[in-house]
């Protein structure tokens, strides 16, 4: 089915383009003297020592990818990658209706899908912008949070249902994959859940900064998960 081969390739594209964009921030972040008398010469809050926050937590995401020249990465490959997750979930709503002979049925996975990628549009559109207004403050913070809740919750939603339909499709999907795809939002569930005591107090920075980092990738190996889920047709 092209239906199938036109997700693959959104997927692998959904993971690759915000994780290259996200590592070459904090390669000019970590590397910023290479720019130094350029016109690329990045902002001091932009600078960042030698570190791996994968492991170290070093430097948040935010302050790799906020500030000059790195946001005009990380903007645009954000938005693009927005993009093409909503037409991931119209495509896969499409595909899941198809299996289930369900015609135009909008499934839950594919409104919550949609939205968090809206929100992920609207947060990558106000990275960096200061106002110091404390509502502003907090509609940041919400917009970021809810990307993250409800992208959890259409990954869930969907592995739910690819897991009923699952005997119906035995030779169209790779079934230890799926296993992968359960285990991984189900890590990224309660990971997100024992988190939140740690992220409402204050301290234990470099651990939000390292989780920030590999929640992150957590997030979109679902998609690389998913491109190597469906069998080519």
């Amino acid at each position: 089915m092209e239906l199938r081969t036109q997700i693959k390739k959104l997927s692998l594209w959904i993971f690759i383009i915000p994780f290259v964009s996200l590592n070459l921030c904090l390669f000019i972040s970590v590397n910023y003297e290479i720019f130094d008398n350029t016109f690329l010469s990045v902002d001091q809050i932009g600078r960042s020592g030698s570190t791996f926050p994968y492991f170290d937590g070093g430097v948040s995401i935010s302050r790799t990818a906020r500030t000059y020249p790195t946001y005009l990465i990380f903007k645009p490959c954000m938005i693009f990658s927005s993009i093409l997750l909503i037409i991931y979930w119209i495509k896969t709503n499409k595909l899941i209706n198809f299996y289930q002979d369900l015609g135009n049925n909008n499934n839950l996975f594919k409104t919550f899908g949609i939205l968090s990628a809206v929100f992920l549009i609207i947060h990558s559109i106000f990275l960096g912008i200061k106002f110091d207004y404390d509502l502003y403050k907090f509609l940041r913070r919400f917009v970021l949070l809810a990307f993250i809740i409800f992208e959890i919750v259409a990954q869930s939603l969907l592995v739910y249902r690819l897991y009923k339909i699952k005997s119906f499709i035995p030779n169209d999907f790779n079934n230890y994959v799926l296993t992968i795809k359960i285990i991984l939002v189900s890590i990224l569930v309660i990971v997100a859940v024992a988190s939140i005591p740690i992220l409402v107090t204050s301290g234990n920075v470099h651990f939000k900064h390292a989780l920030e980092w590999n929640y992150f990738v957590g997030v979109i190996l679902f998609y690389f998960l998913t491109f190597l889920f469906w069998k080519k047709n």
